[in-house]
């Protein structure tokens, strides 16, 4: 995991207020879905590029269309490209997904990924990103919502809001964001943090025209102060 500037700690006061105003407006959201680790890979390779219903559709027509990971594993390219085209780039993901399953089965010798809970996080992340097609936010996505070991996920959403926000440096990289922001909350609220800042973004805080007069976080975020409110 890539090194990111020593955290303020105006900072992470900030985050944190941040992440109890969104618990009080949002409450204590759930993940989807509990999954297994590989299951939990498979669908957030698909859920790349696209939305979470296109990414469930083309999860559970794979579930449907073979009865294990295996047979995913060995099937005909082809074979698995058709089924998971609901979720787009099908010719990428598909090769992206049984490449996964094989090198995982001749480094384990199984389709299981909980040895990863008796490592190190970021040994676990590392090892989970050297798989072509698996990036930082896929990794600590299995890893905190499949298997339990802390890691914070940003998608698109976390580093637009929390750029607006003023929790990350505006030049700060997506993969220098995951290190950072995880040092902004404590490892317990990770998963809570992550899916209402998400939610944030998707409701109000959008890429093009942010909704600033109902957003919740106007008297701490940077982007109401310097470019809304702004004389």
């Amino acid at each position: 995991m890539s090194d990111s500037p020593a955290v303020d700690s105006g900072v992470a006061e900030k985050a944190l207020l941040i992440h109890r105003r969104l618990m009080e407006v949002y409450g204590a959201p759930e993940w989807r879905l509990p999954l297994t680790g590989i299951d939990e890979l498979v669908s957030t390779i698909l859920s790349q590029n696209t939305n979470d219903r296109n990414r469930d559709v083309a999860f559970f027509a794979l579930k449907n269309a073979f009865p294990d990971w295996e047979t995913v594993r060995d099937a005909a390219p082809q074979a698995v490209i058709e089924v998971i085209r609901p979720a787009g780039l099908a010719n990428q993901k598909g090769p992206r997904i049984q490449a996964a399953l094989q090198q995982i089965s001749a480094e384990r010798g199984a389709l299981d990924l909980t040895f990863l809970k008796e490592w190190p996080a970021e040994q676990a992340h590392a090892w989970l990103t050297a798989f072509k097609g698996v990036g930082p936010k896929t990794a600590a996505i299995v890893l905190q919502f499949a298997l339990g070991i802390p890691a914070f996920p940003v998608d698109t959403h976390i580093y637009r809001v929390s750029g607006r926000l003023g929790l990350r440096p505006p030049k700060m990289t997506v993969e220098q964001a995951h290190v950072h922001l995880a040092k902004l909350f404590p490892p317990e609220e990770y998963g809570p943090a992550h899916l209402n800042l998400i939610r944030l973004g998707r409701e109000i805080c959008h890429a093009r025209k942010p909704n600033c007069p109902v957003c919740p976080l106007q008297d701490v975020c940077d982007y109401f102060r310097d470019v809304i409110s702004a004389p």
